[in-house]
């Protein structure tokens, strides 16, 4: 798979001792390495690829076209790590595009969600008197909803069969902030958490379309249907990130890897270290407490802690000794579900595609956010129905960005990148693998988006698929789940990884998470591993 590889802070072997050692650079790992710099110690990051980003990273799939291979945009970042970290100050420039997403039908008709809400009333009352009147007020609900939320995502989550004091006060304080909203806006919150999405959508809005746009943000990444319970509580989060139900466009210059590359500057100026093309094979563990790792060559580092940016299941399973955990936490830590749904194309175009649902006037801006490919409820969900059973979705979910329209370094001149998610894709197939049948994904993808653009097919220059077993095996995340592991109500908060160890430490002393498996969760928002880094730095004062 090609790369380009940016200026990078990467240093290369030394000394085989450090305070911490770090797994995988990828940005939550980079986050928390800034933050136990800054405190003093020495964190030493290790990345068994040959660039820093793990699914962050911006690599060239064609000559002259480079794409953010994974994640597309932030989640957004936390304003927190942004400023903490002056990534500005670091040359990062974040793009936010007027448009939040674009939905076409394939008979010429779409609807637009606009940054600008009143834009997007005037948008939608072409569509529906109805909808146009609820919009303002679907806006302002989970603006306030998120607003009282958005403490939940920075705090750790309470040991459920030890709450502390400190615990009971932040409990507390959301309490309180929950209590202000009001009993309308306090049910609605109550009732929203194990709600299907489609039923939340169908509460706003009558529109076919615009409720699958809503419901679309309660499936992504998930093994899940809008009609599966518990999928409104991805629509909360997103609220409390973001203080909107609807995911935005914020995108990076230079694509995800610029944003690495300023994490990675950011921690080694701190004072961390960054190893590239140095991969861990095991966690050293004496007397039940992390004492450094193993890595494939041989090598080993000592430490007084160690952290994993790797997803649950790796670290976990794979890089320490079963033998070294009790078998129910074995049970439990198996049972964590983990099951990818996604696939990435990315295409190299000679030109802008032409969606019929645009005039030529509106196509560069309302194609600069998302577009959302999706056109009711019962095709999100028979998109779902075929990965249930073990096979990819013949009429995919997509939801797609062509960067090059913000960013025009992405691209030769004149030319265009669009990156396309696709759902569903299951990790594992009924009928053959991936490696047979990569390229019937990578055309099941295409015929599908020609039905909305029909002149895609005579731009392509050139296509990526990256399948789930690639997510997997090149980028690995465990089943090919992006988000470390479903995005569940009960693989949320205190429930995250599990119930018990969702404070960022595991039952080997020394041994933490620090990844998208962890409370909040997936996204590209750096909270993961800045909350890490808090209660690890509380751990080794008390030593």
């Amino acid at each position: 798979m090609p790369q380009t590889k940016a200026p990078s802070p990467l240093r290369s072997a030394g000394a085989l001792q450090n305070d911490i050692v770090i797994i995988g650079a990828g940005h939550n790992g980079l986050v928390t390495a800034y933050y136990l710099a800054k405190a003093g110690l020495k964190p030493l990051v290790l990345e068994r690829r040959g660039i820093a980003g793990g699914a962050c990273v911006t690599e060239e799939f064609h000559p002259g076209f480079r794409c953010s291979t994974l994640a597309g945009s932030t989640g957004p970042l936390s304003p927190r790590v942004v400023k903490d970290l002056q990534l500005e100050r670091l040359g990062l420039e974040f793009i936010k595009p007027t448009v939040r997403v674009f939905a076409p039908l394939a008979n010429g008709h779409s609807i637009c969600i606009y940054e600008d809400a009143q834009r997007t009333t005037d948008e939608l009352a072409r569509v529906s008197a109805k909808d146009a009147t609820s919009y303002p007020d679907f806006v302002s609900t989970f603006g306030r909803i998120g607003r009282a939320l958005s403490p939940l995502l920075r705090m750790t989550p309470p040991d459920i069969e030890k709450i502390s004091k400190g615990d009971l006060w932040d409990l507390g304080k959301l309490g309180l902030a929950i209590r202000g909203l009001g009993k309308k806006d306090e049910y609605r919150l109550l009732r929203y958490g194990p709600m299907a999405v489609a039923d939340l959508a169908a509460e706003w809005f009558e529109t076919e379309l615009l409720r699958a746009t809503v419901a679309a943000r309660g499936i992504f990444g998930a093994f899940a249907g809008p009609w599966s319970a518990g999928t409104s509580a991805a629509v909360l989060l997103q609220a409390a990130t973001d203080g909107h139900a609807i995911a935005p466009a914020s995108f990076v210059k230079g694509g995800m890897g610029a944003l690495s590359q300023a994490l990675a500057r950011a921690a080694t100026e701190a004072g961390a270290e960054i190893r590239a093309d140095t991969e861990v094979a095991s966690v050293s563990v004496k007397d039940g407490k992390a004492a450094g790792v193993v890595l494939t060559s041989g090598a080993e580092i000592e430490a007084r802690a160690v952290i994993s940016n790797a997803d649950p299941r790796t670290t976990l399973l794979k890089l320490v000794d079963p033998a070294e955990f009790d078998p129910s936490f074995l049970i439990k830590i198996r049972n964590y579900r983990a099951h990818g749904t996604v696939a990435k194309v990315h295409l190299a175009l000679s030109g802008l595609p032409k969606f019929p649902a645009l005039s030529n006037g509106d196509s560069i801006e309302k194609l600069s956010g998302r577009i959302h490919i999706g056109p009711d409820i019962d095709y999100l969900e028979r998109a779902f129905d075929a990965a249930k059973y073990g096979d990819m979705s013949p009429r995919p979910y997509m939801d797609i960005r062509v960067p090059s329209l913000t960013d025009p370094s992405l691209s030769p001149a004149g030319a265009h990148v669009m990156s396309i998610h696709a759902q569903f894709a299951p990790h594992r197939l009924q009928d053959g693998d991936w490696n047979s049948r990569r390229e019937e994904l990578g055309d099941t993808v295409v015929n599908t988006l020609s039905d909305y653009a029909p002149n895609l097919k005579e731009l392509i220059l050139a296509r990526q698929v990256i399948t789930p077993l690639d997510l997997e095996k090149t980028y690995g995340l465990s089943g090919g789940q992006i988000h470390h592991g479903e995005m569940s109500v009960d693989q949320l908060f205190a429930f995250r990884p599990l119930i018990g160890w969702a404070r960022y430490r595991t039952p080997i002393k020394g041994l933490y998470l620090c990844g998208a498996g962890t409370h909040p969760g997936g996204g590209v928002t750096g909270t993961p591993g800045a909350n890490a880094a808090r209660e690890i730095i509380k751990d080794v004062k008390r030593r």
